[in-house]
């Protein structure tokens, strides 16, 4: 097998990976009634979380192996294998809306990626990199504090899993920051790089489990898996002078494939929102005393139901009221 097909193979094993990670971590949201972001007493979430270690594993092998160009398109297939794969090992078939937002947001987003034209640009310089762990600190800070703001249940995770996004976005960044100044001789010497890389790693994964809570999983595993690369890739251009490909051409195919994406996300959310099916867990609990709104019974009032004298051969019943507690 040539280098490019092993490549190839690789990272469709990645994507492959990445969506069973996804699925199981949606099935852990639907069911667990414990924490939403670490249900650590969860086995099948640590199946999700070495599910989720052998996907970048496999990710990276098929960088060594080919090129960024074809890779990075590539890992954008884990929302369409995603949805098949649901239905087939836990029966979650998805409409046609859901197929249509699925493959416009697979579309754009490797159709952007495409476009992006890597560049040698120089180590990351400590300053800016401190910089950038910053503004992601609190971009991720106002996504989380805007998800517990909105009403919505499928909007909220939708913003966690974009949250979550940018958490991976940042951290494939400062991955190959740390990267490139790596070196055997001092390999500690990056620890800090290190520490902050794993820290949003770790925040990511947390952000994407809670967002398959309620909206469940085509909306939030698409938005991370869009706004991850365009978050890498977007940073790219700005500090590594990274740059799209044909120019100005380039860019205007780049800001269509961007909108494509985006209105792929739309088309999702809004089919979680028009009435996908809620899955058992997320069925809504009987009304209770506190209810504004909720049905009270008579405290006065009871029903005797009996059958209606007659030779007619229908069902049929008889409502009357009668007295209780001793009253008229």
């Amino acid at each position: 097998m040539s280098p490019l097909m092993l490549s190839v193979a690789l990272a469709l094993a990645s994507a492959v990976a990445y969506a069973a990670a996804a699925i199981v971590q949606e099935r852990v949201a639907a069911s667990a009634a414990g924490p939403r972001y670490a249900p650590l007493r969860s086995p099948a979430w640590w199946v999700s979380v070495v599910l989720n270690g052998v996907g970048a594993t496999l990710h990276v092998a098929a960088l060594a192996y080919g090129p960024l160009s074809l890779v990075q398109p590539l890992g954008a297939l884990t929302i369409v294998f995603a949805l098949p794969m649901a239905a087939l090992f836990v029966g979650r078939r998805a409409g046609r809306r859901a197929w249509r937002g699925a493959l416009m947001a697979t579309a754009g987003l490797a159709g952007l990626l495409s476009l992006t034209s890597g560049a040698e640009g120089g180590p990351l310089p400590d300053g800016e990199r401190w910089l950038l762990a910053g503004a992601t600190f609190g971009a991720v800070v106002v996504l989380f504090t805007v998800a517990h703001l909105v009403g919505r249940s499928v909007l909220r995770s939708v913003v966690l899993a974009a949250a979550a996004g940018v958490s991976f976005g940042i951290a494939s960044v400062l991955t190959k920051a740390v990267a490139e100044e790596w070196t055997p001789r001092a390999p500690l010497a990056e620890w800090t790089g290190l520490l902050v890389l794993s820290v949003f790693a770790v925040a990511g994964l947390l952000l994407s489990q809670a967002s398959y809570r309620g909206a469940g999983l085509a909306a939030p595993l698409a938005t991370v898996t869009v706004v991850n690369p365009v978050v890498a890739a977007a940073v790219g251009l700005a500090l590594f002078g990274e740059s799209f490909r044909y120019g100005t051409a380039g860019t205007v195919a780049a800001l269509v494939c961007g909108t494509v994406a985006a209105a792929g996300l739309v088309q999702l959310t809004l089919d979680r929102m028009g009435g996908a099916p809620e899955s058992p867990s997320s069925a809504p609990e009987a009304p209770s005393a506190s209810d504004g709104d909720a049905p009270r019974p008579e405290i006065r009032q009871g029903v005797d139901v009996g059958a209606v004298p007659g030779s007619r051969p229908d069902l049929e019943v008889e409502v009357r009221s009668r007295a209780v507690a001793g009253r008229p």
